[in-house]
């Protein structure tokens, strides 16, 4: 349930990943950052994404940075939308790509009530169960890697004493079944592609 940022009128009073974008542009790239469902399924996610790139860099091929789920719809929408030649790397920071172990366990002891109410409000909860390890094993077997696309990835992990509250129920949980993490995805499930590094940090 990412964002880019929040805002007031034409005031931004929240960033996500403040400083980012900034430095990129100043670095001399071009930057597009796009504002992608919340809670909708990785391909709805990632039909978007595509429709963002190819808006805001028609007829160029792009670099994509994704975090977290945001890597499942990049490699989605490269593997099975046609974006391969759209894409020059995928690099994806702290994804689950062989899900997360908080996801089914959220999903085993809150689905069957908090589901139905957030339906009720309108609010889609495909992404949730896209993150489970179940999914996430299908996920790679349908969405191969694309010849020609460099895939990299990052996972972070971050000490006991160090993860913010906000992530301490999904950190034990993690913990627990799958190892090292950054709060909610483990190095494990985040290792991917040619290369891979650890950082230090949480989700």
């Amino acid at each position: 349930m990412g964002f880019d940022r929040v805002k007031l009128g034409p005031f931004t009073l929240l960033r996500y990943f403040p400083g980012i974008e900034d430095t990129l542009v100043t670095a001399g790239y071009r930057v597009g950052v796009p504002n992608l469902y919340k809670t909708r399924s990785v391909a709805e996610r990632a039909k978007q994404l595509a429709d963002f790139v190819r808006e805001r860099f028609p007829n160029e091929r792009v670099h994509v940075i994704a975090h977290s789920m945001g890597g499942l719809d990049a490699r989605y929408m490269i593997s099975r939308l046609g974006m391969h030649d759209r894409v020059l790397s995928l690099t994806t920071i702290a994804t689950p790509h062989r899900g997360s172990s908080f996801a089914d366990w959220a999903i085993r002891r809150f689905g069957r009530t908090m589901k139905p109410l957030l339906h009720l409000c309108g609010i889609p909860t495909a992404a949730f169960d896209d993150l489970t390890v179940e999914s996430c094993a299908r996920f790679n077997e349908n969405v191969p890697n694309v010849p020609g696309v460099r895939y990299l990835s990052v996972g972070g992990q971050c000490p006991d004493a160090a993860v913010p509250l906000r992530w301490r129920p999904a950190h034990i949980v993690v913990s627990n079944n799958e190892g090292p993490n950054d709060g909610v995805v483990s190095l494990s499930s985040a290792q991917y592609g040619e290369h891979f590094e650890v950082w230090d940090g949480d989700h």
